[in-house]
């Protein structure tokens, strides 16, 4: 099986890493990277020490320089032997990478979480990911790896559940045979819609209990956090066409417990630096990373505002993160609604 995962950020090199480390002599894992000095640094090394440092590479894994925005130059050449592509690129990267991949006859799937941002006044709300390829790849066979995960355990081989999301039988069973192994378990759906919307929205929950975190609230907050945050989330799903049960699934309740929670959570980390009274460029500027829920909120919001869904933990992080409010305000916020009776189970 020919892999190739296109980006070399963390949680591109961790899949790479993880695939290449599974058994089969008819396995070939490369590693494609458009920074040449990266890539050179890497090669020499055997390992990513810019996003994941101290993770060996297998000898297995190859890894070149490749200008990745000319990437439609290479589907006929090289990416179309390939019986899996990746995109481990940033969401505001896989527009491009979809309209180069558009006549790639084989599978292809994304790692990226998020609404895209809109693309013009015709445009009035940012995309999720399975939407831009309906826009611009139509015909491409296209699903997306998401799930409960943080790249650094995923590169040191720690037990990990994914799943993998599509519409096309051929993507999921090409996903599965990629990447499940004794360590990395991945299971299959077809509700890309749900997997999707849970991927986008805890980013941005995680930002709110990283700011209840900070502002030292204790857990009994924290747990009122994650529970109507995962309300909200469905309710945002259920309007855009996904399943209910998703959100109780890896990709839902699985993603936002781990991403609200873990130490290794970079949107966590934010509303705790926040809360301490940086101001959100220090926060972001001291992680070193991405942290996708700053840049997803804004998205994340406008979308549901679309769809009259009402999510209000979104919509005080959108406000804090644009310093309408500060970390007290918007905690009076979140835990200031009125009363009224919890929605049930289905939401």
């Amino acid at each position: 099986m020919k892999i190739v995962v296109l980006g070399a950020g963390a949680w591109g090199t961790a899949l790479a890493v993880s695939a290449a480390r599974l058994s089969g002599a008819d396995r070939n894992v490369s590693l494609w990277a458009r920074d040449a000095a990266q890539v050179l640094e890497m090669q020499s090394g055997r390992e990513n020490r810019r996003y994941l440092p101290g993770v060996v590479f297998p000898q297995s894994l190859n890894v070149e320089a490749v200008p990745l925005e000319a990437v439609s130059a290479l589907v006929q050449q090289r990416l179309g032997q390939a019986d899996l592509v990746i995109i481990g690129t940033p969401m505001a990267g896989l527009r491009g990478m979809l309209t180069g991949l558009r006549d790639h006859p084989g599978p292809v799937a994304w790692l990226c979480k998020g609404f895209e941002e809109p693309q013009g006044s015709q445009q009035p709300a940012g995309l999720l990911g399975h939407e831009i390829r309906a826009d611009v790849a139509p015909s491409l066979k296209a699903g997306v790896l998401s799930g409960p995960s943080f790249a650094q355990e995923v590169a040191l081989g720690q037990p990990t559940a994914l799943v993998a999301a599509s519409e096309h039988v051929s993507v999921r069973d090409a996903l599965v045979a990629a990447f499940h192994g004794p360590a990395l378990r991945v299971y299959a759906n077809d509700d890309m819609v749900g997997v999707e919307v849970g991927g986008a929205v805890k980013n941005v929950l995680a930002i709110a209990t990283g700011l209840c975190d900070g502002l030292k609230l204790g857990l009994n907050a924290r747990a009122a956090l994650i529970t109507r945050g995962l309300a909200e989330m469905s309710r945002l799903g259920l309007a855009l066409g996904a399943r209910a049960d998703t959100f109780m699934g890896l990709s839902g309740l699985g993603d936002l417990v781990l991403t609200a929670t873990g130490d290794l959570s970079r949107n966590r980390r934010v509303g705790q630096l926040l809360a301490q009274g940086l101001t959100l460029r220090e926060a972001v500027d001291s992680l070193g990373h991405v942290a996708e829920g700053v840049y997803s909120a804004q998205t994340v919001v406008q979308r549901a505002r679309l769809l009259g869904v009402d999510m209000p933990i979104s919509e005080a992080v959108v406000d804090l993160l644009d310093g309408r409010l500060l970390p007290l305000q918007a905690l009076a916020v979140l835990m200031g609604r009125d009363p009224k009776q919890e929605a049930a189970l289905t939401w």
